[in-house]
């Protein structure tokens, strides 16, 4: 993810994001952190708009998904999947001991592919998420959690 992508990513952060969407600021400093402890991508369709985007902080051994995205009529499709296999892949590259994140307790959908990666949960945080107050399930993913289930060796989707 470079600044040009940020007007797309903006678009897809407050769609999907209304209530606690990043402000483009805070998206600007994720940004420019990179490569140091940031690791952001997209993922763009054929003609090159953006359908998702992912960020990843990791520093002295541990890596932490800041968010994944993916535009609604697009989900269900393996871009999510390819998304956290791209973050889980840079957290391998420098060294992770693990990997967490934070997910709504409401977000069943994206419950499920963590657990299809690996990911284990660990704690709770309540009423993290604000104005809501939806809670957030703490989630870690020791090195090397093994293939994601529902994935074949070349990588594509399995039905």
């Amino acid at each position: 993810m470079t600044a040009a992508d940020l007007p797309a990513v903006m678009r897809l952060e407050r769609l999907l994001f209304p209530e606690d969407a990043w402000s483009e600021e805070m998206l600007r400093g994720e940004l420019a952190d990179q490569p140091r402890t940031r690791h952001y991508v997209v993922a763009e369709d054929d003609d090159g708009a953006v359908v998702g985007y992912a960020g990843l902080a990791a520093a002295g051994g541990q890596a932490d998904v800041q968010t994944i995205a993916v535009l609604p009529e697009r989900q269900g499709e393996g871009v999510g999947a390819a998304l956290l296999t791209e973050l889980l892949d840079e957290a391998d590259r420098r060294g992770g001991e693990a990997v967490f994140l934070e997910v709504r307790a409401d977000n069943d959908r994206a419950r499920r592919l963590y657990e299809r990666f690996g990911f284990r949960r660990v704690g709770l945080r309540r009423r993290y998420y604000q104005p809501s107050g939806v809670d957030a399930i703490v989630m870690r993913r020791l090195p090397h959690g093994g293939p994601p289930a529902g994935f074949g060796p070349e990588g594509g989707r399995d039905r």
